[in-house]
């Protein structure tokens, strides 16, 4: 399959958070959503990308009014038959600008044609002082090497282009972002049969030990916007530093030879006109 083709990958993905696997994962992510929504407020958010898996933790948000808009195309059709629902382009959001107060993307850049540009219509949809939260595969981890081995089968999750956070990050402050929250989570390794997926004591130690290497991560960054005060221009007419027509000449600061030599002409001078008849 194409992992990039729209709505597809995501479609497969909330099937594959049904399996053991993709549960365990479910419900931490379901608890990081919940600890960054704690305090966003405003009246409407927006979530693109994974809409059923999370949508126990966006439903309990203080945000108003929620817009759910799955990737895909216009002739995608759920697998129970029924309608689909509105479906976009993450890479052109039929959203006005500068009329969000938050953007949810759960796995939405692995598998984005171009995640860059799903940043930028993120960024052009926020309000000032907007947040957005992106929850996704962190590829310097276990769960990233076994993509590298999955990759040519072509199953989701392991088909996706998996991002680091400091990536993610990176994209985000060029767009004049600020990262509040960098979360990371599940720090088990992704095979089923192995022991050490069923040991809880490794999210404990890998958030002390090594917290780069984990699984999956969950940012939530600020879109800043820094505002310019208009000066007014001074109108008034500025006052003239000497009034009247009279001219002054610049003064010159003498050496003490040219004062003693001028001393000696007054003296001159004053002599001279004694001579003189009155």
């Amino acid at each position: 399959m194409d992992c990039r083709a729209p709505g597809e990958a995501l479609q497969q993905l909330e099937e594959w958070f049904a399996t053991p696997l993709g549960q365990e994962l479910a419900a931490m992510e379901v608890a990081c959503l919940e600890r960054m929504l704690q305090d966003t407020f405003g009246y409407y958010l927006l979530q693109v990308g994974l809409t059923e898996v999370l949508d126990g933790a966006l439903a309990r948000t203080r945000v108003r009014h929620r817009i759910r808009l799955p990737d895909g195309h216009p002739g995608a059709r759920r697998n129970d038959g029924g309608p689909a629902q509105i479906v976009v382009d993450p890479c052109r959001l039929p959203i006005a600008s500068d009329s969000i107060d938050a953007v949810v993307l759960p796995h939405l850049l692995e598998f984005a044609v171009d995640p860059r540009q799903v940043l930028r219509e993120t960024e052009r949809v926020l309000i000032p002082e907007g947040r957005v939260i992106i929850v996704g595969f962190n590829n310097l981890s276990l769960w990233g090497l076994r993509r590298l081995v999955m990759r040519q089968q072509r199953r989701v999750p392991w088909c996706g282009q998996f991002l680091t956070p400091f990536r993610v990050g990176d994209w985000l402050s060029l767009l004049g972002f600020d990262v509040e929250i960098d979360e990371r989570m599940m720090f088990r390794p992704p095979w089923r049969r192995t022991l050490l997926r069923h040991l809880p004591f490794l999210d404990v130690v890998g958030h002390r030990l090594w917290p780069a290497f984990a699984g999956v991560y969950g940012i939530r960054a600020v879109k800043r916007v820094s505002t310019l005060t208009p000066l007014r221009p001074s109108w008034r007419q500025r006052r003239a530093l000497l009034t009247g027509r009279r001219t002054v000449e610049p003064t010159v600061r003498r050496t003490p030879r040219q004062k003693a030599s001028g001393k000696a002409h007054e003296g001159r001078s004053k002599d001279t006109s004694r001579q003189c008849p009155g």
